[in-house]
This record gives C-alpha cells, structure tokens and sequence, in this order.
C-alpha cells in the first residue's frame, strides 16, 4: 500500500482546518472580549482538532501495516511470527483510528448543537434541537456498546490473528450501525438552521453565504457514504481510508466556518450583516418585551437573573387615591443581561436581535416585564 493517495493531500486538508479553527477562535475572543470567556464548544472544536491529528497520524501507519483482515487466498498458517506481530500491531491501530475518527465527528456534533441551542434561544425550533442532542448522545452510546461489547467478543479477537469472527476484522456490523446513526443524525442537523434563513430578515447575498456554509454538511454527508461504500466493497483496498479524513476534515470546516466571519471582517473590511427590517425586530414581528420570558426561570445563557418586586404604584405612574379601596399590587419580573449578539459575530441574533444598528460586539438588554393584579 502506499500513501500518495493521502500526501498531499491530507496535509493541506489538515492546514486549511487549523487557519479556520484559529479564525475561529480569534473571532470567538473578539465576541467575547477575552480569552477566558470563551464557551464549552470552543474547547471542544480543539479536542476536535486533537481527535483528528491523532487521526491522521494513524492512518498513514494503517497505510503501510496490515491487519488481521486477511484477504481471501492467504493462508494464516503461512504467516512468520514477524507477520503475526506486524498484523496484530496494524488491527490495534485500526481500533485506533476508528475510535479517533467516532470521537472527531461526534465531538463536532456536540459543537454544532451547542450553537444552535444559542441560535434557537426563546425559539421554538430549541425543543428540536433538545431532541436531537438527545438523539445524538444514546446514538453514541449505543454504537460504542454494540462495538466494545456485542459485535466483537472477547475484545483481543479484535486484534487476534486469524480471528475467529468475520466482525472483528472486517466490521461490517459496525460500519452498518455507525451509517445509520452518522448520516441521520447529520441530516438533521442540516434542516435545523434552514428556517431561521427563511425567516430572518437578511439580504438575500447573506441568507445564500450562510447557506452556502451550513451546506457544506452535504459533503460530509457525501464523504460518509463513500467511505461505507470503499469499506464494504473494497475492503482490501486504500481507498476508505482517504474518505475517513474527508470526512473529518469537512466536519471540521463546518462546524466551524460560520463563526470566523468577525475576524475576517476586521481583516479585510468587510461590511456587517445588518438585518434588512426596519420593523422592530428581525423577523419582523413583535417588540422584545413581547416575549414570553417565563422558561428562562430569570436567565439567558446563564447571564441572568430573575427579581421579583412588589409595588404601591401601577404600571403607568398613577398615584393611588386615599379612598380608592382596591390595592395595586405590581408585580416586576426582571431579565437582565438578555445576551445578543449580532449576526456578524456569532449568528446567535438570528434569534432574538431586534436591533442590529448597533456596531458593538455584544450589547446587553435589560427587559422589564410588568404584570398587575386588581
């Protein structure tokens, strides 16, 4: 076997998605306004980066080791204790690189959900993104049993040559389940930033670049089938291998491409994403304080803080008469700290931003709520 097939090329896959992460993470601290106050999937985007070195390390070795998948002809009788060893040392490097290149999907999953809870923050589409982080959590559980515990027993039948069952070297149990679970829960990803384009108000040259963007987990998509498809068909062949990093590289480049547009602005000068509506907000409905503020239990994204008050005048400033017998309890629900960010620096304003004349990385609202009771 030789590596031609991934020289170049992985390495300037590999290069392209540390510039994007950097961006990223340097757009992330212009937002934020320190390092220290970057979130979880900023964090999370580097383990990616290390899952995926790790990764690609390993798969130049799988390259140019073999494994206990033996072709069909080749006698294990014949093998030398040289050749056991190689192949026993190339199956646990398989082991390897399937498990880093799980980790590095499902970790970028983590990271996109994570931005789309912000992004669908007092939206309705939040609940779906609940549900799909649900989906997206038991799916890697159940597919790491099913390989540690079920498809494979005893576990050293993994790297044991020859071994005794057909799924412990060629996997194909596994590569079935890890489709299934990958490919549906990627699809769904895709639909959930669909109808916040269609209902923010954006002109039309922004709404394609985002698409354009989120579009990209279609090739990820693409790379998964074809990898599948050079596993089950070719399985003596190199062929699966360059896919698999396809397809981490990509995820990579997705997760990751939409939050590097503050940077690139302060680079090249971009101009900002300002909402075409000149109505109250960006969807064009109600005022803010329309909204129903009540689940956030008096916070948004761990911001704020609830206050309840009780007062002796009503909500339009009208002093109480002394012979007026009725009691005016005003009762003030306060949201403070409600955070919005702008499109342009980090998409959470397709949400909830009614005002997006403001230049500022971040501005934070304090809303006011007044309910009164006779």
């Amino acid at each position: 076997m030789h590596s031609t097939m991934l020289d170049p090329e992985s390495y300037i896959w590999y290069a392209i998605c540390w510039v994007v992460i950097i961006g990223r993470l340097a757009s992330r601290r212009l937002v934020r306004g320190g390092w220290l106050k970057l979130e979880l999937e900023d964090g999370l985007v580097l383990l990616a980066m290390v899952t995926d070195t790790i990764l690609l390390a390993f798969m130049h070795i799988v390259l140019h080791t073999n494994s206990n998948l033996i072709p069909p002809g080749v006698d294990p009788a014949t093998f030398s204790p040289e050749d056991i060893k190689e192949r026993i040392y190339g199956s646990k490097l398989v082991l390897v690189v399937e498990q880093m290149q799980i980790l590095t999907i499902w970790i970028l999953k983590a990271c996109m959900l994570l931005m789309y809870f912000r992004l669908t923050t007092l939206l309705p589409q939040q609940a779906f993104v609940k549900i799909l982080a649900v989906y997206v959590a038991v799916a890697f559980v159940v597919m790491e049993i099913l390989y540690f515990g079920v498809w494979c027993r005893p576990m050293n039948q993994y790297w044991a040559v020859p071994t005794d069952n057909v799924q412990c070297s060629a996997a194909i149990h596994h590569l079935i389940t890890n489709m299934v679970f990958n490919i549906s829960s990627d699809i769904l990803l895709m639909i959930i930033p669909m109808p916040l384009l269609r209902q923010v108000k954006l002109p039309l040259r922004n709404k394609i670049a985002l698409g354009a963007v989120f579009s990209l987990g279609t090739f990820v998509i693409v790379s998964a089938i074809v990898n599948k498809y050079f596993s089950f068909r070719h399985p003596f062949a190199p062929n699966w291998t360059i896919w698999y990093l396809r397809e981490s590289f990509t995820a990579i480049l997705c997760a990751n491409l939409p939050m590097t547009w503050p940077i690139l602005r302060r680079l090249f000068g971009f101009s900002a994403w300002q909402p075409s509506s000149n109505g109250p907000n960006a969807y064009g409905g109600a005022s803010r304080s329309h909204h129903n503020f009540s689940h956030l239990n008096g916070n948004s994204n761990g911001t704020g803080r609830g206050r309840r008050e009780e007062g002796n005048t009503d909500g339009a400033g009208l002093g109480r008469s002394d012979s007026e017998e009725r009691i005016v309890a005003t009762t003030t629900f306060e949201v403070h700290t409600v955070n919005l960010k702008q499109m342009d620096l980090e998409l959470s304003a397709i949400s909830i931003s009614d005002n997006s004349e403001h230049s500022a990385p971040e501005k934070n609202v304090g809303v006011t709520t007044t309910c009164k009771a006779y």
